[in-house]
């Protein structure tokens, strides 16, 4: 069982800077594409950023060229370094994987969730 571990959130003021990452951990075969997501209060979980094993990435609108996805396929893990930061940027922001299930040789992939984690813009 794969488990995904979000850390990097916090409070921090307009215009600044966090850098969320995201650790999988537990029997992995292999990680598949991976994403952020985020949920603010009264509003539907929407997709942040993907990125692919092989680096193709994609971004909501709202959030590019200030938000930078980024993967290390060895260590298993996704970053997303957010700038320029907005006071609706502000939601539960939760990481999410395809994981491989079976064997190398499987077809069949899990849908992986974090647990989420917090961020804040507010002065």
């Amino acid at each position: 069982q794969v488990q995904l571990v979000e850390s990097g959130g916090g409070l921090v003021q307009p215009g600044g800077s966090l850098r969320l990452s995201c650790a999988a951990s537990g029997i992995i075969i292999r990680i598949g594409d991976m994403a952020w997501y985020r949920q603010a209060p009264g509003k539907q979980r929407e997709l942040v950023a993907t990125i692919t094993r092989g680096g193709n990435t994609n971004y909501a609108d709202s959030v590019k060229g200030r938000f930078t996805i980024s993967r290390d396929n060895a260590k298993n893990t996704v970053y997303l370094p957010m700038d320029s930061l907005k006071p609706e940027d502000t939601a539960v922001y939760y990481c999410n994987a395809q994981s491989k299930r079976g064997s190398i040789w499987s077809s069949t992939w899990d849908d992986v969730w974090g647990q989420g984690t917090q961020v804040t813009v507010s002065s």
